[in-house]
């Protein structure tokens, strides 16, 4: 419990440092049923919506515009309440357009965004699992592949986001730092998904046969098919 505590710390902590690249703790495919079926059309529509609208993504909106107010950050902001509301705005239009651009490149090629469930019992495999699945995903036939779309969605939402931030932070420099960040707050909402059943069952002391996370909206825990 100590190892997975100081885990969560440490991937919070740094998604904290990333304000426009993904959800802090996107709810995804995170059910108590499972499915090998393919992402359907509707299915991508909701990983869009709660990925981008859901209450963690309103929670790491808020953490992300306190942290840049408490440090005046664009500092063109300032660290008035009218500061606070521009850098939430500026994360969240990060946010839609990296996750438009990945539902909707993801597409093409049949990449299914959602996270998929280690099937390890080991800490460290399920930590190589979260690790590996930032960077691959599913395809429609059931095996894994890179993440093409996930790819673009965080570079070029990043590099284009410099169109309209601040000049403190609208240099190449300041866009390479984001699209690294936004790789590490992707694998901080990886590993919630990992673990968070383990931690709810550890505090409620409850069996998740027949529980669902309160955000999850049934989206299916998908099986990993042959890599």
């Amino acid at each position: 419990m100590f190892r997975l505590s100081t885990f969560f710390l440490i991937l919070a902590a740094a998604t904290s440092l990333a304000p426009a690249q993904t959800t802090l703790l996107p709810p995804s495919s995170l059910s108590s049923s499972s499915s090998d079926q393919p992402i359907t059309a509707r299915q991508r529509a909701d990983w869009f919506a709660l990925s981008t609208l859901g209450p963690e993504s309103i929670a790491g909106g808020l953490i992300s515009a306190g942290w840049g107010m408490l440090f005046n950050k664009p500092r063109e902001y300032g660290t008035q309440w009218e500061g606070f509301g521009k850098r939430y705005g500026m994360r969240l239009t990060g946010v839609s357009v990296s996750n438009a651009m990945e539902a909707a490149i993801g597409a093409i090629w049949d990449e299914d965004p959602r996270y998929l469930r280690s099937q390890s019992e080991s800490f460290g495999g399920r930590v190589g699992h979260i690790v590996k699945m930032t960077f691959l995903t599913q395809r429609r036939q059931g095996h894994l592949a890179p993440a093409y779309a996930r790819y673009i969605a965080i570079s070029g939402s990043n590099f284009l986001s410099n169109s309209w931030r601040p000049d403190s932070q609208a240099t190449l420099g300041d866009a390479s730092l984001r699209v690294a960040l936004g790789f590490l707050g992707r694998m901080s909402s990886n590993a919630f998904q990992e673990f968070w059943p383990d931690v709810y069952q550890g505090f409620w002391r409850k069996d998740l046969s027949t529980k669902v996370l309160p955000t999850a909206k049934n989206l299916p825990v998908l099986k990993p098919g042959p890599e």
